[in-house]
């Protein structure tokens, strides 16, 4: 009985660890970043600054509630088409956005004192995606 209870803690701690951890580092992608900023510059849209910034909030919301929920859409065959095709947008705009800003790596590396062990940097982050995925492919 406590075992069980333990055992239920500790992956309710270690969920929420690991959804503060990817949260928190969406965030600090779309803040420090400024990929919505950048967004609206490149699109002329400023006036329309705060419907990306609750477009991103709704999107994420509601697709974290479909995700751990047991909704169940029955929509027709070529809506997977549409869905693809916003998936697709938000990647390549995001990506369009982090390539254009891709210098904040280094430069960050150089404030915190890591400048001369930035291909280390690199690896790490590289290997430890890597990592998590096969982890996850694997086990999930």
């Amino acid at each position: 009985m406590i075992t069980q209870i333990g055992e239920a803690a500790l992956a309710a701690f270690i969920g929420l660890a690991g959804g503060i951890a990817v949260g928190s580092g969406m965030v600090a992608f779309l803040v420090v970043l400024d990929i919505i900023p950048r967004l609206v510059q490149i699109t002329h849209t400023h006036k329309q600054i705060h419907t990306y910034e609750a477009a991103v909030v709704a999107g994420s919301l509601a697709f974290t509630w479909i995700d751990l929920s047991e909704v169940h859409f029955h929509l027709f065959p070529l809506s997977a088409s549409l869905f693809g095709m916003f998936a697709g947008c938000f990647v390549g705009m995001l990506a369009a956005a982090l390539t254009e800003i891709i210098n904040v790596l280094p430069i960050l590396a150089k404030r915190v004192g890591m400048g001369s062990y930035m291909i280390l940097l690199l690896m790490a982050m590289i290997f430890g995606k890597v990592a998590g995925s096969i982890f996850e492919w694997l086990f999930y």
